[in-house]
């Protein structure tokens, strides 16, 4: 079996601060790039200052260049609304002005039908108590940012990471998109051991662990929330008997927190949406893979085979290991 044809498309969506709508796609299989820029307006290739000044109809927006043969449209349209406020009709968290405002911008008919059928998914979930007022429309000229508005999460880290959250976006987003906990459930669902670790931050055994020494292709996914965490492409043997990765699948699903527990100093890593206490990250990995050591548990996890990704609903990531 060889690997399909690419499908190279184009998605548009207009999501608030374009500097916070990169990094959500950035890195995802069959992505191949993420632009910020502008689009929507009546003037050719407008200036960040000019576009600020809400006079030139533009907003602020990203471009995705995906195959969609490995990355479906359906899923670029579950990003972008996981990473945006809906319900805002006057710009996005800390931002306000027209050049704010969210949109779906469609390429075809196909990406018009997917956009308007997940808007009203959205909206009968009710995981909103406002209407959703996203805008969805057809795409038109779209103009590159200056390059220092490029990637701006990877070039500044620090200020990107202090506006993410300071602009309301990273609580707003973590609170509607988390996934519900009822207690009595996950106690029928997860051994007492993942129950203990995932929920009260406990700690498996080293070497009496399932996945320590696992040398099967495929990823690993959180056991609560089912997000893709870690890939096996990136683990190794670290000595240590759980298992340890050199980075996530992607940033975008792991929270980082200041763990002062024990007596000792460390970096603790959590499932982004459902908020499982996953191990802790330290900077003792190989130094040829970027220096750091995802050191997690095994009881955190769920591990998908390659051969199994498709049926299980995670059917891009086949793609890693063609």
């Amino acid at each position: 079996m060889g690997q399909p044809q690419s499908k190279l498309e184009k998605a548009t969506f207009a999501g608030g601060c374009f500097w916070c709508m990169v990094k959500p796609f950035d890195e995802m299989p069959g992505i191949h790039s993420v632009v910020s820029g502008y689009t929507g307006g009546h003037t050719e290739n407008p200036t960040y200052e000019e576009v600020c000044t809400d006079t030139t109809g533009h907003r602020e927006a990203v471009q995705i260049t995906f195959d969609s043969n490995i990355f479906p449209y359906k899923k670029l349209l579950n990003i972008f609304w996981m990473n945006i406020d809906p319900t805002d009709a006057g710009g996005q968290f800390y931002d306000r002005g027209e050049h704010y405002k969210t949109a779906i911008y469609y390429h075809n008919e196909e990406q018009r039908r997917l956009a308007e059928e997940s808007k009203r998914e959205l909206e009968e979930s009710k995981r909103f108590d406002q209407p959703i007022v996203t805008e969805i429309l057809p795409a038109g000229p779209f103009y590159p940012a200056e390059e220092k508005h490029q990637n701006y999460y990877k070039k500044n880290p620090f200020h990107y990471d202090r506006y993410y959250e300071g602009s309301g976006r990273k609580g707003f987003t973590e609170r509607h998109w988390r996934v519900k906990k009822d207690k009595d459930i996950l106690k029928e669902k997860l051994t007492p051991l993942q129950y203990e670790v995932t929920q009260n931050n406990g700690t498996e055994p080293p070497f009496r662990n399932e996945y320590y020494n696992n040398k099967e292709e495929g990823i690993y996914v959180d056991i609560v929330s089912g997000e893709p965490l870690f890939s096996s492409l990136d683990q190794y043997d670290a000595g240590c008997g759980w298992p340890s990765f050199t980075k996530p699948l992607h940033n975008h699903h792991i929270n980082e927190n200041l763990d002062t527990s024990h007596g000792m100093i460390r970096t603790e890593v959590r499932s982004k949406y459902g908020d499982s206490h996953l191990g802790h990250v330290f900077d003792d990995g190989p130094p040829e893979k970027g220096g750091l050591r995802y050191c997690i548990n095994s009881a955190a996890l769920r591990f998908i085979p390659k051969d199994k990704l498709e049926e299980e609903g995670y059917g891009e990531y086949k793609s890693l290991f063609e």
